[in-house]
C-alpha cells in the first residue's frame, strides 16, 4: 500500500498503489482540527483547561498554564493564565503571562499583561508590561512595577500569615 524511505523528511508515499489518498498528506503528525500548533505550556506540560460548563468556587494554582473558559470564584496563581472570552473570574490572577479576553472582577498582577478587545476587567493591574486592546473594558488602577509577581505585604510591611 505504502512504501517508506528512511529519510528526515518523514515518511514518502507511493502514489503508484492501490489505497492512496491524495486528501492526506505525507509525514509528519496528524492534525487535530482545532488545535494550536507551536503552543507549548511554560510548565512543559499540557495547559489545564476549565471547559464553559464548569463553574469553581476556591482558589487554582499550577506550575504550568491554565486556560480558562468557565466561571471561578476564587484566586489563581499560575505560570501563565489565559481568560477566554465567555470566561467569568471573580477573584485575583497571578501569573507571570496574562491574557484577558473575559471578565474578570478583582487584581491582576503579571510581569506580561494583556487586555484584548473583548475583556471587561474591574479591578487593578499590577505590570511590567500592559497592553490594552482597542474596545477593551478596564477599570481601575494600573501599576507599574519591577515585580509585580512578588508577595502582597500588609501596612507593616509583612507578608500576610500563611
Amino acid at each position: 500500500m505504502f512504501t517508506k524511505k528512511p529519510e528526515k523528511d518523514g515518511p514518502v508515499m507511493d502514489a503508484g498503489k492501490s489505497g492512496f489518498s491524495p486528501l492526506k498528506p505525507a509525514g509528519g503528525p496528524p492534525q487535530v482540527p482545532g488545535a494550536r500548533t507551536g503552543q507549548v505550556s511554560r510548565g512543559g506540560g499540557t495547559p489545564s483547561v476549565i471547559g464553559s460548563d464548569l463553574t469553581i468556587t476556591g482558589n487554582l494554582e499550577s506550575k504550568g498554564e491554565i486556560q480558562i473558559e468557565g466561571e471561578i470564584q476564587g484566586d489563581i496563581h499560575a505560570a501563565r493564565v489565559i481568560v477566554g472570552e465567555r470566561a467569568r473570574i471573580t477573584g485575583s490572577l497571578l501569573a507571570d503571562d496574562i491574557i484577558v479576553r473575559g471578565n474578570v472582577a478583582g487584581s491582576i498582577r503579571g510581569n506580561n499583561v494583556t487586555l484584548q478587545s473583548n475583556s471587561h476587567v474591574e479591578g487593578d493591574v499590577f505590570h511590567k508590561s500592559l497592553a490594552i486592546e482597542q474596545g477593551a473594558f478596564f477599570e481601575g488602577k494600573s501599576r507599574r512595577s519591577e515585580d509585580p509577581t512578588a508577595v502582597q505585604r500588609n501596612a507593616n510591611g509583612m507578608p500576610p500569615p500563611s
